[in-house]
């Protein structure tokens, strides 16, 4: 269990991107391992620290900050695949953003967190502290949401106030064109604020029995989801959100499942061979591994974010899963991942 994965659905809009400011993404997607062939394959997914290497790495060849907020420009409600297209014939705004929220798993799943919809609000969830690797995701889902809802709309949905979590960065001054309305930084959450007569707004594309019969399909292939999924990555996703704040006990996890806890260890025992301890620790260990590897977090952000009483606590348990520091840990992998790209190029 990493931080989670995408649809490759995500990756058109940077594709088009890139093309508008004359770049080629072939090479590009290429040396991230990302070809025609696996962004034609449906339900493929790439992981999400992929992809904010991939966003650094275009932000590098463009050299443009902003492009995060010219994939957000450049996106479809196709893009989000069956969530995306059922949203599309959803008979109001509000109802294609629950449709949205409610199936985001059958495109992403960020194991820290999900997206939310609570009229006039639609909140984005990304992981923090924020660095040169997720600024740009935010920028992205924020943007496309917003393009998406004028385009479903006829150019009708109105924003009130964009809100983010991040400082201002040195390219604020792009935000109020993409956006229309005031942007507001170093806020609480991500989040797009709608005129709240802008949700109650008829789509162009609205289909009620279409809707309908797409919800259904959406359903299905949530619940196949779910089916298949062992209950001990059920147990890790309640978990993991949680671990910044502080360990939710067996019982807690217990109850979210609707189950007693003894219920519960039974069944990890059973099904899965394992403890629920073995859980907190397997997804510490495989979180702490992405941040490592895949962020420019300070060790004591990571400590922070997996509810380590103290960056030594954490550097303990990283030399035990690990056998080494993770500084060190994390130099001798991009050293190696460093040679590995010269080799390719």
């Amino acid at each position: 269990m990493k931080l989670g994965d995408i649809s490759v659905g995500y990756l058109y809009s940077l594709r088009t991107a890139l093309g508008a400011l004359g770049h080629d993404s072939a090479a590009l997607f290429q040396r991230f391992e990302i070809d025609d062939a696996l962004l034609s394959t449906g339900e493929a997914r790439i992981s999400i620290p992929r992809f904010m290497r991939l966003g650094n790495a275009a932000i590098q060849l463009s050299g443009e900050p902003a492009i995060g907020l010219l994939m957000g420009r450049h996106s479809h409600a196709s893009h989000l695949g069956l969530p995306g297209i059922t949203a599309a014939c959803a008979p109001t705004l509000g109802e294609a953003f629950r449709t949205l929220v409610r199936y985001e798993r059958l495109t992403s799943q960020n194991y820290r967190g999900h997206s939310s919809f609570t009229a006039p609000a639609l909140r984005f969830y990304s992981i923090s502290p924020y660095n040169q690797y997720n600024l740009f995701v935010v920028d992205s889902a924020l943007c496309s949401r917003a393009t998406i809802a004028r385009h479903l709309t006829g150019g009708r949905a109105r924003l009130r106030e964009v809100h983010i979590e991040f400082p201002e960065p040195a390219y604020a001054s792009d935000y109020p064109d993409f956006f229309d309305c005031p942007v507001l930084f170093g806020q609480s959450d991500n989040q797009l604020i709608f005129e709240p007569a802008s949700l109650q707004l008829p789509l162009v594309q609205a289909a009620p029995a279409t809707h309908a019969e797409l919800l259904a399909v959406c359903q299905a292939r949530h619940d196949r989801l779910s089916r298949v999924r062992r209950l001990r990555d059920r147990v890790a996703d309640i978990v993991s959100p949680e671990l910044h704040r502080r360990l939710p006990t067996l019982s807690e996890v217990a109850r979210q499942l609707g189950q007693p806890s003894w219920t519960l260890r039974r069944r990890l025992l059973s099904e899965d061979n394992v403890r629920f301890q073995d859980i907190v620790d397997e997804t510490r260990r495989d979180l702490a591994l992405s941040y490592i590897r895949d962020t420019d977090m300070a060790l004591g952000e990571v400590a922070f974010l997996l509810g380590f009483s103290s960056p030594a606590a954490f550097q303990r348990a990283f030399r035990r899963w690990t056998g080494q520091a993770p500084g060190g840990y994390r130099r001798d992998f991009r050293r190696l991942r460093s040679e590995a790209i010269t080799r390719e190029g």
